[in-house]
């Protein structure tokens, strides 16, 4: 007699057993519940074999479904061994390492979705350097270094100051207007009224600036400049306007729309900076620790500037000295920050710059390699060593309509056209041409100045002799080009003329 665990149910395994059909049912019912052991389970399987032979047609039904029933049971546990078995081999292990280095452990694991995530599993550095390691996760993108391009650290740390003095020039400038206002305004109540009179303006700002996205595209660095340069402007107009009360109102308005205008343009090349340094895919990481370092540091930038009103700027001539003075840390942080930025799409200079670098060393520059080349005052000069190429003037003042067809055959099937001189060679784009359009008439347009130096007029032979060299290199250039990381899939002439034929 086996006892199972139920206390109150006793079950005989003898072929006596097996002639009840009650005792058939109740073994049914009991290895239906899962209660009875594999072994058991084939205990009775062949007790059931032995004696079916000898039973009565209903017992033998009965115990004929109970046979059914245990190799059925015995197929869903086999069932369940097998998925867990899959399961374990589907399962690899996680890829993750352990790195020690300056008295820190720390584990490195890619995540399911593809991203490193760092923690720090020992640390018995000074108390210092952990503040520094806790505020870098908490301002810097997940991953930090490995997870942005070169030159981000320096971005964010003349960021970090240009937000400083903008801010603390911010206090100055509003405690300055409501002075001329004939109100004398604690520090306090200067910052409040600050965010008031910003505010109100960019409405305005965000209409005047509206035609000018495109450009901001194509030029995202000099348009960043010229918004702080706006601001700083606006801000030098508030200062000073307790020096004239009786034109209160319009240096006021005048100090409010440029500061409006310089909002709207900062905030429109903000996401074209950020993209630049995004390795990984992570814009949105990149952008929230971004916007996190701007305000702690507006924050820093509001006590000192309300400090310095308090103090040493309770004068109009400190006012003006210490003014200044943020105003030239403003500019100047601005100025790094964007000279730091590998912006790596394709726009009239960079492309230049590229195709002039190609033709001299015959190498392709990176993003990094450019950005403390690129001209941030005038980015719209011509580059001789790149053939003096000039893009985005129209079609009918670029090329006569003689000349239109026999243009066409030179460069058949392309989506850019070439007229000019040594001196200034313009190229005209079709409506959905792309960087590797804008690249290959660029090499075109430079070979022919060096195979035509001897005279200034381009001769169509030097074009159809620039364009068959063109050929033959574009394949390994762009392919250099896309390794490098440039974004060759669109060309961003600010707001040139196109056509389409």
């Amino acid at each position: 007699m086996v006892n199972i665990r139920n206390p109150f149910l006793q079950i005989p395994t003898n072929k006596s057993t097996f002639q009840n059909p009650n005792h058939i049912l109740i073994l049914g019912s009991v290895l239906g519940s899962g209660l009875l052991s594999t072994l058991f389970q084939f205990r009775v399987f062949k007790v059931l074999s032995d004696t079916q032979q000898q039973s009565t047609p209903q017992v033998k039904v009965l115990t004929f479904s109970l046979q059914i029933q245990i190799l059925f049971m015995d197929y869903l546990e086999k069932l369940k061994i097998w998925t867990k078995k899959a399961e374990k081999e589907g399962e690899g292990p996680p890829v993750l390492w352990f790195e020690t280095s300056v008295s820190v452990c720390r584990r490195f694991q890619f995540e399911p979705h593809g991203q490193l995530s760092v923690t720090v599993v020992g640390d018995s550095r000074p108390l210092y350097h952990r503040i520094v390691e806790s505020f870098q996760n908490k301002f810097f993108p997940s991953g930090y270094p490995y997870s942005v391009n070169e030159g981000y650290l320096r971005y964010t740390q003349f960021r970090a100051l240009q937000h400083t003095a903008s801010a603390a020039l911010s206090v100055l400038s509003t405690q300055s207007l409501l002075f001329a206002a004939g109100l004398r305004p604690t520090p306090a109540q200067a910052t409040a009224v600050s965010w008031i009179l910003k505010d109100g303006m960019q409405h305005l700002g965000n209409l005047i600036c509206s035609n000018l996205g495109a450009r901001m595209d194509s030029e995202p660095k000099s348009w960043r400049i010229l918004a702080d340069v706006l601001y700083d402007l606006g801000t030098g107009l508030e200062v000073l306007s307790p020096l004239c009360p009786q034109l209160f109102l319009e240096m006021a308005g005048l100090g409010n729309f440029a500061k409006g205008m310089a909002v709207v343009a900062s905030r429109a090349t903000r996401l074209p900076i950020y993209s630049s340094f995004a390795k990984e895919g992570n814009l949105s990481d990149l952008f929230a620790r971004g916007e996190a370092i701007s305000t702690l540091f507006n924050v820093v930038g509001i006590g000192v500037g309300i400090q310095l009103a308090s103090t040493v700027c309770a004068s109009m001539q400190g006012k003006l000295v210490v003014g200044s003075l943020l105003s030239i840390i403003h500019i100047y942080s601005v100025s790094e920050e964007m000279r730091a930025t590998p912006v790596n799409t394709l726009n009239p200079q960079r492309t230049a710059m590229i195709v002039a670098d190609f033709l001299k060393a015959g190498n392709v520059s990176s993003p990094a390699d450019l950005r403390y080349q690129e001209d941030l005052l005038f980015p719209g000069r011509l580059v001789e060593e790149a053939g003096n190429v000039r893009v985005g003037r129209a079609l009918h003042k670029v090329i006569k309509p003689s000349r239109l067809l026999e243009l066409k055959q030179v460069f058949p099937g392309e989506k850019f056209l070439l007229n000019g001189d040594n001196r200034c060679m313009d190229m005209v784009l079709e409506q959905d041409a792309i960087g590797e359009d804008a690249l290959r008439g660029w090499l075109v347009a430079a070979y022919a100045v060096q195979i035509n130096k001897s005279s200034h007029e381009l001769s169509t032979s030097a074009l159809l002799q620039a364009y068959e060299k063109m050929n033959e290199v574009f394949p390994v250039f762009l392919k250099e080009l896309q390794c490098k990381g440039w974004h060759t899939d669109r060309f961003l002439d600010g707001s040139g003329s196109r056509f389409a034929l």
